[in-house]
């Protein structure tokens, strides 16, 4: 599945600000069909409201779970106040992910 302008933007912000070594940006606002927060960027069903993010980098080592989650947010301070409507983060170090 191609992505979005929004996914695409969210991917290169995290990219620069966190460097890691996986990221997978899931677009999941067909599931919240006919929800009011719905339409995203251009108003239209399926426009890239509802998000899943897992971010997987070195940069979370010595971080709690709400400083990781902060460090997300903080850089997509811009698409959290206007596209998008939900955003679930799974943040994890490279050795939390091999054991996942």
């Amino acid at each position: 599945m191609t992505e979005g302008p929004i996914a695409r933007k969210i991917r290169e912000k995290l990219i620069a600000g966190l460097n890691p070594e996986r990221l997978e940006v899931e677009d999941d606002s067909a599931r919240h069909a006919g929800h009011h927060h719905e339409g995203g960027i251009d108003g239209r069903a399926g426009g890239e409201s509802h998000l899943n993010l897992t971010v997987v980098a070195a940069a979370f080592e010595g971080q709690g779970r709400v400083q990781r989650q902060r460090a997300v947010t903080d850089l997509l301070r811009e698409e959290l106040a206007g596209p998008v409507h939900a955003l679930s983060i799974r943040a994890l170090t490279p050795a939390e992910a091999d054991q996942a």
